[in-house]
Parts: C-alpha cells; structure tokens; sequence
C-alpha cells in the first residue's frame, strides 16, 4: 500500500505495546496517520486516487465502511431472490455524504451502484465534487445534492420520479458540541497508552457529522417519520444505531408509521460494536415485484 501512497510510510511503525501481536502498525490517535491510511486503502482496494478530506472532517474507517455495504447488498439479496443486484440502475441515496464520499465510492466500486449525496454542508460537498471529479469513473453515478433546509432529511430531497433501491446514514451521534468532544476524548484514550486531557479527533468531524439536537435518537426518529411520506420510493430505509438501548424506541416509531418489515443487523468491527437498522413499507410481495414499477428495471 505505501507505493500507492508513499505519505504513509512516515506513519507505519513496528507494534510495540502488543507484542503478543507482532507486525507493523500506525498510530490511531494521529489524524494525518488515519488520513494517509485511508487514502493507500482506497488507492489499493478501489483504485480511487486523489483521495483527500479538508482538516477536521470526518475521516471514516473504510473496512466499517464497507461492511455496512456490503450488508446492504445481502439485504437487497432477500428481495431479489437470493442474488445480489448491480449495476448503475440500483440506485442508492447516501443521508450525511459528508466530504470523503466514502458510501458512494465503495458502493461504486463493489457493485456498480450509483448514488445521490446529500449534506447540509457546502464545503463537503465541494470536496466530494473534487474527488469525484479527479476519479472519472465515479463522475456519471455519483451526483450530489445540498438540503438546504437543516430540520429535514428526505424532504426537497427525494422527488416524486425517483426510485431508490436504499439509503444510508451514518447519523450524528451526540446532542451537543461539548458532548461531542467529550466522546471524541474517550476515543482517543482508548487507542493511547496515557490518558489526555484534550480531544485530538482522530477520525475528525465538523458539528454537523458529530452532532445535532437530540442526537442520534432524535436524528433517526425524525428520519423515520419521514421516510413514511415515500413509502414507494425506496425499497430499503437503513440506518446506523450506534447504541443498541435506543431500538426499543426506534421500533415504537417504525410501528406508528406502520413499517411493513423492519430488521436489524448487527456489525462489529474490533472494538466498536454498532448495527443497521432497516425497514421498508413495501411487504416481501410488493419487494419481488419492485422492478416491474420502473421504466428501466432495477434488478
């Protein structure tokens, strides 16, 4: 990976608190070491070149990233007989894109799905486009959109012609700034031997992918009630849940709005526990016979 990324090398170092575990390793808790990583990652594995984020955004974790693709894929598998669809007609719509457009480029790269990107974020979404841009493969099944309007999700969002196999969202988790840094300190003292006193956000973040009022129940709850105004344009609502106590809730919402199937998928990726949240107002009939309700059929 350091030939595709050579910025990487002055980060990778022997792994000297675990000797149980011998090998070559970076520091987690540095953001430029995090940064070049994921930048060899997807140079390697997805032949993305000119992968780069603005200082302070979101830096994800590509293997948890695609993970949660990849088991999206098995959930449109279900209602595709068993076989999983690709190609550019599958449509997905990424909630929260944020600057690294990593959901859109892995989904591309694995399954040659296309996808809408939408943030409240400007900036991000420049960045998104400069990426997108240096990637020509990526320029036809990638298009971005802004919501202009911070309070909703789906709406000015989805219109009425469009047709989409998912979502996906990696919502905010915390219900305020100081909570936010909080969290991002205890991240931090995990992954060091000594214990900080201030937060370096290894992964980064700006306010608007860290948190939001009422955090992440409230996020996904408003999320909920919206997806209920398009219950036949997607065959797939999904979610990540990062704190499994707030299903119980979550679920009393989806039975409001009378969700014809809800499922939830565990994930774990080392340490970090987390699981998606799916359901659809289509039953598993009207699912077989969604590719007969588009002009160009999506499986």
């Amino acid at each position: 990976m350091i030939e595709n990324c050579p910025e990487l090398k002055s980060f990778v170092h022997h792994n000297e608190h675990h000797p149980d575990t011998p090998g070559e390793t970076i520091d987690f808790s540095n953001p430029k070491a995090v940064r070049a990583l994921n930048k060899a990652l997807l140079h390697t594995y997805y032949k993305i070149k000119n992968w780069d984020i603005p200082q302070d955004y979101l830096c994800p974790p590509i293997p948890g990233r695609a993970d949660y693709i990849h088991y999206i894929a098995d959930l449109l598998a279900e209602s595709n007989n068993g076989i999983i669809p690709t190609g550019n007609e599958v449509e997905g719509l990424d909630i929260g894109v944020g600057a690294n457009c990593i959901y859109p480029i892995i989904g591309n790269a694995v399954y040659d799905w296309s996808f809408v990107g939408t943030d409240i974020d400007e900036n991000a979404l420049n960045n998104c486009s400069t990426i997108i841009e240096a990637n020509p493969k990526l320029i036809d099944v990638i298009s971005l959109q802004q919501q202009l309007e911070s309070r909703f999700i789906f709406k000015n969002i989805i219109t009425p012609e469009d047709k989409f196999a998912f979502t996906i969202c990696n919502p905010p988790f915390h219900r305020s700034a100081e909570e936010a840094g909080k969290g991002s300190l205890r991240k931090v003292n995990n992954l060091e031997d000594k214990k900080s006193t201030k937060a370096v956000l290894n992964f980064g973040g700006q306010n608007t992918e860290l948190w939001c009022e009422g955090g992440e129940l409230g996020f996904i709850t408003q999320m909920i009630f919206e997806s209920a105004r398009y219950p036949m344009q997607c065959l797939w609502f999904t979610t990540l849940v990062s704190k499994q106590s707030h299903l119980k809730s979550l679920y009393k919402t989806l039975n409001k709005v009378n969700a014809a199937q809800i499922k939830t998928i565990d994930m774990a990726q080392g340490q970090k526990i987390s699981r998606i949240l799916a359901w659809s107002f289509l039953t598993e009939n009207q699912q077989q016979d969604w590719k007969f309700e588009i002009e160009k059929p999506l499986f």
